[in-house]
C-alpha cells in the first residue's frame, strides 16, 4: 500500500540563526512521502538563500518567496497554496523534530475517519536558544471545544492535521484569529476529533520573549497573563475570534456546542456572564485557572 502524503507547511522570517537545524530535523524524517513547502514572510538576512541551498540538495523542499503579511496569515497562505495530500503539518522555523515525528502522526490519523476534521498533536520538551534541555511538557492534556474558547492548548509545531481540516480553514480563513493553530483547534473540537500522542516529539525551543504560555514559571506566567489580559487588547482579539468562527461554523456545531458559542458572543449582561461563570463543566484543567476564567466571565473581561 502506498504511503499518505504528508506535507509539512513552515513560514520563516530571518530565521538564519536556527534554520538549518530545523531544516536537517526535517529531511531525516523515517517517514518518506514528505514535501516540505515553505513560505519566507519577506526576510531580510540569508534565510532564502538557506532554503535555496537546501532546495538543491532535496527535492521535496518548495519554496514561496512571499512578502511580509505575519506569521498567521502566512501559514493560512501555505495552507491555501499545498498542494493536495492526505495530511498537513505545520512547522516553525527554530525547532527541532524527533526523526519519527510524522510516522507517529501518521499511525494514529490513519484509524480514524477521514469524513471530518481531525487533528493530531504531540507532547513535547521545553530547550533554551542553545538547544539545552529545560524540562518536558505535562503530559496530562485537556482538549474540547469549551477550553478551545479561551486557550489553545495544541501547539502548531506538534500539530498535524487531514486534508478535511484544511478545506474547512481555506473556505474561512478568518479576519480575526490570535494564532493559526488555535483556530485549527476550534474546529476540530467543535465539530471534528482530536487525537493526543503524550510522547515528545518536538524540541520547543523557547525565547525570551517567547508569545506562548508554554513552559513559563508562575512567575512569568503571571506577567504574562498581565501584559496579555489587562493591559493588552488580546481579550478583544479573542472575542472576534469568537465572533468569526460562529459566522462561519455555527451550523455544523452539536446543540452544546451553538450554546457555547452564543454564550461567548452575545454581548455582555450580568446574567450572560453568570451563566458562564457556573457553567457545569471545566474550562481549564487547573482548578486555580479555571476559578481566573470564571472571574474574568463575571468581570465582562473575556
Amino acid at each position: 500500500m502506498e504511503e499518505k502524503k504528508v506535507i509539512i507547511l513552515m513560514s520563516t522570517y530571518n530565521g538564519e540563526k536556527y534554520l538549518k537545524e530545523q531544516i536537517d530535523s526535517l529531511v531525516m524524517q523515517t517517514y518518506k512521502n514528505i514535501n516540505i513547502l515553505i513560505r519566507d514572510d519577506g526576510s531580510s538576512d540569508k534565510t532564502v538563500e538557506i532554503i535555496k541551498d537546501y532546495q538543491r540538495r532535496f527535492n521535496n523542499i518548495f519554496l514561496i518567496n512571499g512578502s511580509n503579511i505575519g506569521f498567521i496569515n502566512s501559514f493560512f497562505e501555505l495552507l491555501k497554496n499545498a498542494n493536495e495530500a492526505d495530511y498537513y503539518a505545520y512547522c516553525d522555523q527554530d525547532d527541532v523534530w524527533m526523526t519519527d515525528k510524522i510516522e507517529r502522526a501518521v499511525k494514529f490519523l490513519d484509524k480514524i475517519n477521514k469524513d471530518k476534521p481531525v487533528l493530531y498533536f504531540s507532547n513535547s520538551d521545553y530547550y533554551d536558544v542553545d538547544m539545552n534541555f529545560i524540562a518536558t511538557a505535562e503530559t496530562k492534556k485537556i482538549y474540547n471545544f469549551r477550553n478551545s474558547l479561551v486557550e489553545c492548548v495544541t501547539q502548531g509545531m506538534t500539530m498535524v492535521i487531514n486534508a478535511k481540516t484544511r478545506q474547512y480553514i481555506i473556505e474561512h480563513v478568518p479576519q480575526n484569529c490570535l494564532y493559526h493553530d488555535w483556530w485549527t483547534y476550534m474546529i476540530c473540537s467543535g465539530f471534528g476529533e482530536i487525537v493526543y500522542d503524550d510522547k515528545s516529539l518536538v524540541k520547543y525551543r523557547r525565547h525570551n520573549k517567547s508569545v506562548t504560555v508554554e513552559g513559563k514559571n508562575a512567575f512569568q506566567l503571571f506577567i504574562f497573563r498581565i501584559k496579555e489580559f489587562i493591559i493588552g487588547d488580546s481579550l478583544k482579539k479573542i472575542r472576534k475570534q469568537w465572533i468569526d468562527f460562529e459566522e462561519s461554523y455555527y451550523d455544523k456545531l452539536s446543540n452544546e456546542n451553538k450554546y457555547l458559542i452564543k454564550l461567548f458572543t452575545h454581548k455582555y449582561s450580568f446574567m450572560n456572564a453568570l451563566r458562564k461563570a457556573f457553567y457545569p463543566r471545566r474550562f481549564r484543567r487547573k482548578i486555580i485557572d479555571d476559578i481566573s476564567v470564571r472571574i474574568l466571565f463575571i468581570l465582562g473581561r473575556l
